[in-house]
C-alpha cells in the first residue's frame, strides 16, 4: 500500500482513500488527475480487497485505457484481467452482447461506421423520394445522431417536431432508417449508448445484474459527457453508490459535440451527500501562467470555485506583442522560435495554438520563410486540406483545360452523377485520341459509350467554359468567388451544417484572402497562372518529417491533455477568440472563456499571447481590437514584447529571410495598406424578406462580408435555412 500513496500529495492522498459513497474529484489542470484515477482503483483492489471485475473503470479513449491497466499492473502485478474499463462504447457494447436480444436484435449484431451510416441514409432517401440536395445524408444523421444523445427515438423526435415541416421529414428518415438498421441487425455508434440505456430502463433484473456487479464506478474527463452517457451512469450508480467522477468544468470545450458542463456542475444536486475533492496544486506550469488562467477562468458565473498554484516558482511574465497585422504576427512568432532554438538546441518545445484552422495559413508560411521546421498536428497543412485542394484544381483547370489530374478531381466534386465508371471511360477515350479528356467531355454526344452520361457532362463543359472565359476578364478574388458559387462548391458545404463543413468554409474564406492580397501586390502581374505558381511553391516546399525535432501547430481544442514548454496563444482578438458566432450568446462566451483557460494551461515555461492591430478576414483588411479574454489578464503578469520596428513589405520579408524568390513573394503581401480598396456595398441586411426564384420567400438571418460579395443565412418557407452568395443570388427584396 506504500507504494501506491507515496509521492501523493495531502489531496491526492485523500481522493484515493475516500473510496465510499459518491465523490467528486475536481481535478483543475495539470493536478495529476491520472496518478489519481489509477492509484485510487489500486488502492480499491489492494486495500479493500476488491475483485477487478467488481470495478467499472470509464475513460474516453482506448488509449487512456490501457494506460489505467499498464499503470496499475506497475504497481500490483497482473490483477486487471477481469477489471471492466474502457470508453462508453466499448463498455455498453459488452453489455449489449449478453443481453441486446431483448429488442429483438440478435446477439451477433454488428456496427456500421460513417460511411455504412451514410450509404443507408441515401438508400432511405431514396425510398421516400427525397432530395439530397434539400436533406443531404450527412446532415441528417447529424440531426439523428444528436437527437440520440438527448435519449429521442424516433417516435419521440416524430412527436417532439410534427409542426415543423423541415423536422417532420428528417422524423420520417429517423424511422425509417433505424427500422433499416434493426432488419439488418446493425447499430450506429449512438445506438450503442442509446440501446443500453433503454435495456437497463425497461428491464430490472438487467439493471440489478449490472448494479450489483459494479460495486464502484470511476468515469474520468466528466466534464466532457453527454446526456445519454449520464443517464447511464446514474442507472449503473443506483446499487451501490459508490460513484467517483474526476474532471474539471473549466476544461469543458466540447459542447458542440453534445457535452453538457451540467452534468459535472449539478453533481452535487444528484448526489446531496457527495464529497468534494478539489486538485488544485498544479505540477506543470508556472505561479506566473496559473495566476493568468485562474485570472481569466474567474470571469465564468457557471463554475466550481477553485485556484490553481504551484511550487515551481513564479518564473517569467507573460511576452505580449501587438504586431501590426498577422503577417507581422507570424514573423514574431517564427522568429521567437528560432531565438529559442538558439538558445535550447530545440524546436520541438514549442507550440502554436489557434482558434481557427484558417489562422495556420499565414503563420505556415512565415515558418518557412524563417526556415523553421514544424508539423501540424490534429490536421492538415494549409494548402493540403481538400477544399483548398479542391479550389485550386479548380483554378488550374480555368487556366489550362488540358489539366487531366485536376480536372478528374473536380469533375465529380460536388457530386454531379458523374461516377467512376463515366470517368474511366473518359481517360480511355482521351488515350485512344490521343487528347485531353476536357476535349472529350465537350463532345461527349459524339461517343456512344458516353451517351448516358452526356448530358451531366455537357453541364459540366458548359459551367467550365463560362468561367474559362472570364479568367482574364475579372479580377483574381472575382473568378474566385464565381468559382465557388457557379460550381456549387460553396452551396454543398452550407446545406450540410456540421462543424466540419464550418471549417471547410472558413478555410475558402481565408483562401480568399489569399487571392486578395495577390491581387494588392504590386510587385506581380497580377495573372492566374502566376498565382497558381505561387500556390504550388508554397504547398510543396512544407515537406518535414513528423519524426524531426520541429515546433507543433494545433487549434486549441487538439491541444487539450497536451503540455508545451513553450507555447504561443495566437489571435487573441474580439471576433477570433471569442468568435463572432459566440458574441451576444452568454453560454457560448462562458464556453469561449474555457477554451482560453485550456490554452493558458497547456504552457509549462514560457507563455506568448500575440494580437494584431488589424487583421484579413474574408478578404477584407479591419481593425482589430483586444480579446476581452486578454484584458482579464492583470497587466501585472505581462511583459510587453511587441517588436519596435516598421512593418515589413512582403518583398523585404523574403529578402531578410533568404528567400527571393518572385513567384514566392507574389503570395505574400503584407496588407498593411494605405488605401484599401472599398468592398462592395452589400445592400442586406438581417430581418430583410426577399424573394429567390427558386426557393421562394424567405428572411435574411445574416449577412456576412465574402471578398466583393457577402454571405447571406436566409430561412426560407419552402426548405428552411439556407446560404448563399449574395451577388449570384440574385434576391428580391420584397
Amino acid at each position: 500500500m506504500n507504494k501506491i500513496l507515496e509521492n501523493l500529495n495531502d489531496k491526492q492522498r485523500e481522493a484515493v482513500q475516500t473510496t465510499e459513497g459518491a465523490v467528486l474529484v475536481l481535478a483543475g489542470a495539470g493536478s495529476g488527475k491520472t496518478t489519481v484515477l489509477v492509484n485510487r482503483i489500486a488502492y480499491i483492489i489492494d486495500e479493500k480487497r476488491v475483485p477487478p471485475y467488481k470495478i467499472l473503470a470509464i475513460t474516453f479513449t482506448n488509449k487512456a485505457a490501457n494506460e489505467m491497466k499498464e499503470r496499475i499492473e506497475r504497481l500490483l502485478g497482473d490483477v486487471t484481467g477481469s477489471l471492466w474499463t474502457g470508453t462508453f462504447h466499448s463498455i455498453c457494447v459488452r453489455i449489449l452482447r449478453s443481453c441486446i436480444d431483448r429488442l429483438g436484435y440478435d446477439r451477433d449484431f454488428v456496427i456500421y461506421d460513417t460511411a455504412d451510416t451514410r450509404t443507408l441514409m441515401k438508400s432511405c432517401m431514396k425510398e421516400l423520394n427525397i432530395s439530397e440536395e434539400k436533406f443531404t445524408p450527412r446532415g441528417v444523421l447529424s440531426v439523428i445522431s444528436n437527437a440520440k444523445n438527448d435519449m429521442m427515438d424516433a417516435a419521440t423526435f416524430e412527436n417532439v417536431y410534427k409542426s415543423d415541416y423541415r423536422m417532420s421529414i428528417i422524423a420520417e428518415l429517423y424511422k425509417l432508417y433505424q427500422r433499416k438498421l434493426k432488419n439488418n441487425n446493425a447499430l450506429d455508434f449512438d445506438d450503442i449508448i442509446l440501446l443500453t440505456v433503454r435495456i437497463l430502463s425497461e428491464n430490472p433484473d438487467v439493471l440489478e445484474k449490472y448494479q450489483q456487479r459494479f460495486e464502484y464506478i470511476l468515469v474520468d474527463e466528466y466534464q466532457d459527457t453527454n446526456n445519454s452517457q449520464y443517464v447511464l451512469i446514474s442507472l449503473l450508480a443506483q446499487g451501490y453508490g459508490n460513484i467517483c467522477v474526476v474532471g474539471d468544468d473549466d476544461q469543458s470545450i466540447y459542447r458542440f459535440r453534445g457535452a453538457n458542463v451540467g452534468n459535472i456542475l449539478s453533481f452535487r444536486e444528484d448526489y446531496p451527500d457527495a464529497k468534494v475533492i478539489k486538485l488544485e496544486q498544479n505540477y506543470r506550469s508556472t505561479q506566473t501562467i496559473l495566476d493568468a488562467a485562474n485570472a481569466v477562468i474567474a470571469n465564468n458565473k457557471g463554475r466550481m470555485d477553485k485556484s490553481l498554484w504551484t511550487d515551481k516558482g513564479a518564473g517569467g511574465k507573460i511576452r505580449v506583442s501587438t504586431s501590426e497585422n498577422e503577417y507581422e504576427e507570424g514573423r514574431f512568432i517564427a522568429q521567437e522560435i528560432r531565438r529559442h532554438y538558439d538558445e535550447t538546441g530545440r524546436f520541438g518545445d514549442c507550440a502554436v495554438l489557434y482558434r481557427t484552422n484558417a489562422q495556420s495559413r499565414v503563420i505556415e508560411e512565415m515558418l518557412m520563410r524563417e526556415a523553421v521546421p514544424y508539423r501540424v498536428l490534429a490536421g492538415l497543412r494549409f494548402y493540403d486540406r481538400k477544399e483548398i485542394k479542391d479550389i485550386v484544381a479548380y483554378l488550374r483547370v480555368i487556366h489550362n483545360p488540358s489539366d487531366d489530374v485536376s480536372l478528374v478531381r473536380i469533375i465529380n466534386e460536388p457530386k454531379r452523377k458523374i461516377g467512376g465508371t463515366t470517368i474511366e471511360k473518359l481517360q480511355r477515350l482521351a488515350d485512344e485520341n490521343e487528347c485531353d479528356i476536357f476535349e472529350i467531355v465537350e463532345n461527349s454526344a459524339d461517343y456512344p459509350e458516353l451517351r448516358s452520361a452526356h448530358s451531366k457532362l455537357a453541364e459540366f463543359a458548359a459551367l467550365m467554359r463560362s468561367l474559362i472565359k472570364l479568367k482574364d476578364a475579372i479580377p483574381l478574388t472575382e473568378l474566385l468567388a464565381r468559382t465557388l458559387n457557379d460550381t456549387g462548391y460553396m452551396a454543398s458545404l452550407t446545406v450540410d451544417r456540421s462543424t466540419e463543413n464550418q471549417t471547410r468554409i472558413e478555410n475558402l474564406e481565408e483562401f480568399m484572402s489569399v487571392a486578395k492580397e495577390f491581387e494588392n501586390d504590386e510587385a506581380n502581374g497580377g495573372t492566374l497562372g502566376e498565382f497558381l505558381e505561387g500556390v504550388s511553391l508554397i504547398s510543396d516546399i512544407d515537406a518535414y518529417d513528423e519524426e524531426q525535432d520541429a515546433a507543433v501547430l494545433m487549434t486549441i481544442h487538439s491541444a487539450k491533455g497536451l503540455e508545451f514548454p513553450v507555447v504561443f496563444l495566437t489571435g487573441l482578438e474580439e471576433g477570433l477568440f471569442p468568435g463572432m458566432r459566440s458574441i451576444g450568446d452568454a453560454e457560448s462566451i462562458e464556453e469561449e472563456r474555457r477554451l482560453c483557460y485550456v490554452a493558458i494551461t497547456r504552457a509549462k515555461e514560457k507563455l506568448y499571447i500575440t494580437k494584431t492591430s488589424r487583421r484579413t478576414i474574408y478578404g477584407q483588411t479591419v481593425p482589430s481590437q483586444p480579446s476581452r479574454f486578454f484584458k482579464e489578464i492583470p497587466t501585472k503578469y505581462l511583459e510587453d514584447k511587441t517588436p519596435r520596428k516598421p512593418s515589413y513589405g512582403a518583398n523585404t520579408v523574403h529578402q531578410r529571410s533568404g528567400i527571393n524568390n518572385p513567384k514566392v513573394s507574389n503570395m505574400s503581401g503584407i496588407l498593411s495598406r494605405e488605401k484599401e480598396e472599398p468592398a462592395a456595398a452589400v445592400d442586406f441586411k438581417a430581418g430583410d424578406i426577399v424573394e429567390h426564384r427558386k426557393f421562394g420567400r424567405g428572411v435574411v438571418i445574416s449577412a456576412k462580408q465574402f471578398g466583393k460579395d457577402a454571405i447571406l443565412e436566409i430561412d426560407f418557407d419552402s426548405i428552411g435555412r439556407k446560404q448563399l452568395m449574395a451577388v449570384f443570388a440574385k434576391l428580391k427584396k420584397i
